[in-house]
């Protein structure tokens, strides 16, 4: 169906008047282009107006019994589901005060009587016209948002990826499974979401900063792709140098970050958080950890949180230098640690949901294969047993 005024089918007109002649009128001057509705009160005009599809326009009059029509405009404006019909008013009155009346109740427009179908068509169509492009622009702002929020959606999909497969990469070349990361994603968000309401922290902790920590967290050992295999791999105890060596993968994953982020020549979010966990998650709270030997709250707050987490799952997990410590033992080495590894809020915020943390423990738990592949890694590259001893740095 051709199109008219910007609508694909005929435009309904309601018109509402308690005089029969002005109804018969109106419906004459406007059937040949529009659909017209007819309403003798205000019951059923609002009975109409509620109807689906509603009419596109209406043409009330003002002084009719029961609701008038200041009243019946009322009532449709206060309804979103009426509230977009455009409403011309017809009345007799002519007085400016009941104009700025109408006008203020939400009407387009004012025809006098007695009736002109000219000016009655021209003002109808005029209006139609108008409620179209409106439609339209508000029709392309909602496909627009949607768009935006699609694509934004879509983005933030490919950023997770992109940094779980970076920070995989790097777990290949340790002794680590691809787990490890998911575990402590999880560790830190849920530490975070239980320090939400503590009063060192509720003033930073709060969602989109969580969500944010989330997404940084499988970076914080990123630095480890450059350190040589004969360190990295080594199934024992390090030698001074060689831990010295192992300890810039701290600077390493924080400059790499810090080279990405400016060749990218903006900053990101998430990435302030992925440098400062990769440069601190190693500092310990009594000034006692590197890069930097930094202590207490001197160290950023997602680096202690990560310190928290990645200590935990090595200790919860099989390595080919160690077995697996079990939970209790685990926590016992944890609570030895507050106050001197770690910060004494934050871990007391672990100890109090230890069980929360074993569940995501089972929840990304290492299968067999896993833990052979890494294993299997380890003796390929040194040419070891995996009865190694190695005692953690």
């Amino acid at each position: 169906m051709e199109e008219l005024h910007g609508f694909i089918r005929p435009p309904t007109v309601l018109v509402v008047d308690d005089a029969p002649e002005n109804l018969m009128l109106l419906t004459q001057a406007l059937a040949d282009q529009y659909r017209v509705k007819a309403a003798r009160d205000g019951a059923g005009a609002l009975q109409i107006a509620a109807s689906d599809p509603p009419p596109d326009l209406i043409l009330l009059d003002i002084v009719m019994p029961g609701l008038d029509g200041f009243e019946i405009c009322r009532r449709l404006k206060a309804d979103p589901a009426t509230a977009g019909i455009p409403l011309i008013f017809l009345t007799a009155r002519t007085e400016s005060e009941d104009e700025e009346h109408g006008f203020a109740l939400g009407a387009v427009d004012y025809i006098s009587k007695p009736i002109s179908p000219p000016v009655v068509r021209a003002r109808v169509k005029t209006h139609l016209q108008l409620k179209a492009s409106v439609d339209f622009l508000k029709s392309q702002n909602q496909f627009l948002e949607q768009e935006v929020l699609r694509r934004t959606t879509e983005m933030r999909a490919i950023q997770d990826v992109a940094v779980l497969a970076v920070a995989s990469l790097a777990e290949t070349r340790d002794n680590e499974t691809g787990n490890h990361i998911r575990r402590t994603q999880y560790y830190v968000r849920n530490l975070a979401t239980h320090l939400q309401t503590h009063s060192r922290f509720k003033n930073t902790l709060d969602d989109g900063t969580i969500d944010l920590l989330f997404k940084s967290a499988p970076l914080h050992d990123i630095g480890k792709v450059g350190i040589p295999d004969r360190i990295l791999l080594k199934p024992g105890r390090l030698e001074p140098d060689e831990f010295e060596i192992m300890k810039t993968h701290t600077t390493l994953g924080f400059e790499s970050i810090a080279q990405a982020e400016e060749r990218l020549g903006s900053s990101v979010d998430f990435l302030r958080y992925a440098k400062e966990i990769a440069l601190s998650h190693q500092e310990k709270w009594d000034g006692a950890g590197y890069p930097e030997a930094r202590r207490g709250d001197d160290i950023p707050l997602s680096a202690r949180l990560m310190a928290v987490a990645d200590v935990y799952d090595a200790l919860i997990s099989r390595r080919v230098y160690k077995p697996a410590f079990s939970q209790e033992k685990s926590i016992a080495i944890m609570r030895e640690g507050r106050g001197s590894h770690f910060d004494p809020d934050i871990l007391d915020a672990f100890l109090a949901h230890t069980h929360e943390f074993t569940a995501i423990a089972e929840r990304f738990a290492d299968n067999d294969a896993d833990i052979a592949a890494a294993v299997e890694k380890q003796t390929r590259a040194r040419g070891v047993s995996e009865s190694g001893d190695r005692t953690p740095e």
